[in-house]
């Protein structure tokens, strides 16, 4: 049996472990290079309910597309203002992402809808009715 050697440290140095972790205890977005919002998403017999965590944001800083059933949601925020005074350390306020989602075939596309409400975004992606079986009849032959 072959043992991997673990090159990483038992104790991390306070400098890894000040600035290599949130305060959560999760690795660092700048760290990583990934900032993608989280995505829930719910299927009613009526629609589908697609739920964005993205706090912070505004409303007209939201793309939302529907394109050959590939439904896509993207924001770019670039920060303008900067902070009066000397700083230690300070980043560049820039975030975007892009989630794409394939839909299907049965979905009301002229009535998708689409709202940001509390740091959510919620889009709602109605189902196509079916249509309902008609009866039969009896047609009398004369």
């Amino acid at each position: 049996m072959t043992s991997i050697k673990n090159e990483q440290s038992i104790f991390p140095s306070l400098w890894e472990e000040f600035f290599d972790k949130t305060w959560f205890g999760t690795p660092n977005i700048v760290q990583t290079g990934t900032s993608v919002p989280a995505v829930n998403i719910k299927e009613t017999a009526d629609s589908f309910a697609v739920e964005m965590a993205a706090p912070g944001m505004k409303k007209e800083d939201f793309e939302v597309n529907l394109e050959n059933n590939l439904l896509s949601i993207s924001a770019e925020i670039t920060a303008t203002h900067t902070a009066e005074g000397e700083y230690t350390r300070r980043e560049y306020n820039y975030r975007s992402f892009k989630r794409s989602f394939t839909v299907p075939d049965n979905v009301d596309e002229k009535k998708i809808a689409a709202a940001y409400i509390d740091g959510v975004l919620h889009i709602v992606i109605p189902k196509l009715k079916k249509a309902k079986p008609k009866s039969g009849r009896n047609i009398k032959v004369s």
